[in-house]
């Protein structure tokens, strides 16, 4: 019975140990629920008293993670229990003054923190939501928005106001009477005394009833416009919102096959590129003089300036300049310095064409311009859409702007408007906050290298930037509080995520917190792939990562991998987004193949310049980038050109289909994987700022989309798509499969996944996709 027992022990702990070792890499392995390699760390947040760090997290041993927590004196991970996790505060709120206390909403009510006490104190408890809560300017009441209408409640007796009366009721205006209608209610007036008994009465008691009625805000009529935006001054005396009237379009339908109905169902989804869309105005309410009115636009300079693109359609180009139309814009909410003396906003075209920055004149909704910023191609980059607008001082702002090529920190004195670049650089600033005591910018950019990221601190005057963080990869920061510690994920090409707790000074050293990847994940040795550059045929220095063979199979084959977004970033030193790629490139590599992973025009991380190559003619140079980069294998590393494949995703598989329909000399083999097959069946909010709309630039469309050149296929092509795909519709799939058919070609394959969407969920979807993909380049890419 001992030898028994001490055979199974032996027996089991080789059966552990094994299992705990990944060993040689399989697509079965690598496309398993990624819980097996550990779960990292997320979701970061300081306590309101810069004491303790909340993230959720699992340990190795766990398979879903919770909420833990450090202490800056006990950097050990801590799991909370339900019970603290349901009485913690909200991570979000706004501080008074003296930021001792913290206001915010949870479960769409009003608390109150005490942040030395850690004390919360509930302000309001009822069944509606209440949610944009903010001080007002003395602290001493609350100010809040409940359904459609803003609240101010005291915070000494409780008293309730309500500051606005939007109404759904549409308004009825008073009938206006005709020369007929006139002339004989007038005859009746004449010949009844009763009748002009009745009107006396009806004129005395509106007299009295005005008399007596309280005086209650303005009514304003919503009709059916959607409410956003609302939001009053620090002084309390403007109320700004915006009404928003949504288009009419005709929204794609995906049919659901597999559903717990039996039936199929179909799931509405979106509109297509060129519907119409939304349009919106903004308008201010003067609480003082009980009046709204339209914050206007037409004084904007380049309102009426048309797309240099029109001048390709000589007759669309003569229709618009007669017409001599403002464009639509969309006005943001005022963002007002700390005393409410003052106001700024963005204005961007609905064409993105223009993003104007201006001073607000609250007397009449008029706009001073501060800055406009104009690009042919469209407005974007980090931090320019995303309202990285505020105040430095009373009469200064800072906002992001891609003026010189980057996207850099830039300052206005509003009544001088004297401006001022803070950085500067072939570099981006990729995040921005404004310091506590307003006297510098803490920001994130690529300053060193376009694949790292660092966390950096400069005055507001400018000069030379600080770097705080020193680890090589990405660095993604959670200042505390009080600005004397620093909460960091922080990852490398091949570590996923970990969190550091790091003191905010530079070249301090950095303590680990959690340690998440798993034993069987760590056996193996992740490639480390080398960053490699090449010139592009334009000239331009392009990014991207190489997986090199240890024995290379003698057919000398390679992969090209195209990542998808167009604007995305993959040739950097930080965990991947893209880990099941960046796996199975490592799954390649040992079997023989050389991988490149290129950022290719249109990527993140490069600047306006690189960003907007691919205007009005997707599958141009960002295609003529993954050519080039196959002669840099060709040439440099010695791969066979005739045993060149590629592969992606979304754009990935858009780029994959327009290059073998356009390069088939080049590549030999192709997967597309939910890829996007015509741009005119895409959104609105993507396509049009690259391609216009179809009916306005049918050459853009012409020009960019793959079922055009589908006649060009010679090489072998796979292509895989979801049925239930919500972003790049199915039909996409269907429609050039039915083109791939009247063309007679018989050197494609496509396969159906019926329950998935865009971004594949379940496993064996995953692993049937990279068998089929592995095979694919197996059988077509080891050619001798």
């Amino acid at each position: 019975m001992k030898k028994y027992l001490l055979t199974l022990f032996l027996f089991s702990a080789v059966y552990q140990t094994q299992a705990q070792e990944l060993g040689k890499l399989s697509v079965d392995k690598i496309m398993r629920d990624p819980v097996w390699m550990g779960i990292s760390p997320s979701n970061v947040q300081w306590s309101a008293d810069s004491k303790t760090v909340y993230f959720q997290w699992a340990n190795p041993n766990e398979k879903k993670s919770s909420w833990y927590f450090i202490t800056i004196g006990n950097k050990t991970p801590q799991k909370l229990s339900k019970e603290a996790e349901i009485a913690l505060p909200s991570f979000r709120g706004t501080l008074n003054e003296a930021k001792t206390k913290k206001l915010y909403e949870k479960n769409g009510d009003i608390f109150i923190l005490d942040i030395k006490s850690g004390v919360s104190k509930q302000i309001t408890n009822t069944l509606d939501r209440e949610s944009g809560v903010a001080y007002t300017a003395n602290e001493t009441a609350i100010i809040y928005q409940r359904g459609d209408n803003l609240y101010q409640q005291s915070l000494i007796d409780g008293n309730l106001l309500q500051i606005t009366n939007f109404t759904r009721t549409r308004k009825r205006p008073d009938a206006k009477l005709n020369a007929q209608e006139k002339w004989l209610k007038e005859e009746q007036l004449q010949l009844f005394d009763i009748i002009k008994k009745q009107e006396e009465e009806r004129k005395e008691n509106q007299i009295e009833i005005k008399f007596r009625t309280v005086k209650r805000p303005k009514e304003l009529s919503l009709d059916d416009a959607f409410l956003s935006g609302l939001q009053l001054s620090p002084k309390g005396d403007f109320v700004a919102y915006r009404l928003t009237k949504r288009a009419d379009g005709k929204i794609a339908e995906v049919p659901n096959y597999i559903d717990d109905s039996g039936f199929t169902t179909n799931i509405g989804t979106r509109t297509k590129v060129g519907a119409a869309q939304s349009t919106s105005i903004t308008y201010l309410y003067d609480t003082k003089r009980d009046t709204a009115f339209t914050i206007k636009t037409s004084n904007l300079t380049g309102i009426k300036d048309l797309p240099d693109y029109v001048k390709d359609y000589p007759k669309q180009l003569a229709d618009r300049q007669k017409k001599n139309e403002d464009r639509v814009v969309n006005v943001g909410s005022p963002v007002w310095n700390n005393i409410g003396s003052l106001a700024v906003l963005i204005v961007t075209a609905q064409d993105n064409k223009d993003r104007w920055i201006a001073l607000l004149n609250t007397s009449n909704g008029s706009l001073t311009i501060l800055d406009r910023q104009r690009d042919e191609a469209w407005i974007a980059g980090p931090g320019i859409n995303s309202g990285n607008l505020g105040w430095v001082n009373q009469e200064t702002i800072y906002y992001q702007s891609e003026a010189s090529g980057y996207s850099h920190i830039y300052t206005i004195n509003v009544n001088t408007k004297e401006k001022n670049q803070i950085t500067k650089g072939n570099w981006e600033v990729q995040s921005l906050d404004l310091s506590a005591d307003a006297k510098s910018f803490y920001f994130t950019a690529n300053k060193e290298h376009p694949g790292i990221k660092h966390f950096y601190k400069v005055s507001v005057n400018g000069g030379d930037p600080i770097q705080i963080t020193s680890l090589k990869g990405a660095n993604d920061v959670n200042l505390s509080p009080d600005e004397k510690y620093i909460a960091n994920l922080y990852s490398y090409t091949n570590k996923p995520w970990e969190l550091y707790l790091q003191v905010n000074k530079p070249n301090a050293s950095a303590t680990q917190i959690t340690q998440s990847t798993s034993k069987e994940f760590n056996s193996y040795a992740w490639r480390d792939p080398e960053m490699v550059t090449f010139d592009n045929r334009d000239g331009k220095k392009v990014y991207a990562r190489l997986y090199q063979s240890a024995n290379p199979d003698p057919a000398k084959p390679a992969v090209i991998f195209v990542h998808g977004a167009g604007y995305l970033q993959n040739a950097h030193y930080w965990w991947s987004t893209y880990f099941r790629e960046y796996m199975f490139h490592n799954f390649l590599a040992d079997n023989g193949y050389t991988v490149l992973d290129i950022d290719y025009t249109g990527s993140a991380g490069y600047g306006r310049d690189f960003r907007t190559g691919i205007y009005r003619h997707m599958g141009g140079k960002d295609l003529t980038d993954q050519v080039d980069g196959a002669k840099l294998l060709v040439d440099k590393y010695g791969v066979n050109p005739k045993n060149i494949g590629i592969y992606g995703g979304s754009y990935g598989g858009f780029i994959t289909l327009m290059a073998l329909f356009t390069q088939p000399d080049v590549f030999a083999a192709g997967a597309g994987l939910r890829s996007v097959t015509d741009w005119a069946h895409y959104n609105h909010g993507y396509t049009a700022n690259i391609l216009n709309e179809p009916y306005n630039d049918e050459i853009a469309y012409q020009k960019s989309s793959p079922i055009n050149f589908a006649a060009g296929l010679k090489g072998r092509l796979l292509m895989c798509h979801g049925m239930l795909d919500l972003n790049v519709h199915f039909q996409d799939i269907v429609r050039l499969s039915q083109k791939l058919i009247e063309l007679k070609k018989d050197n494609w394959e496509l396969a159906l996944y019926p329950i998935e969407d865009h971004g594949f969920v379940e496993p064996t979807s995953w692993r049937d996709e990279y068998s089929r993909i592995y095979k694919l380049f197996e059988e077509e890419l080891k050619k001798k």
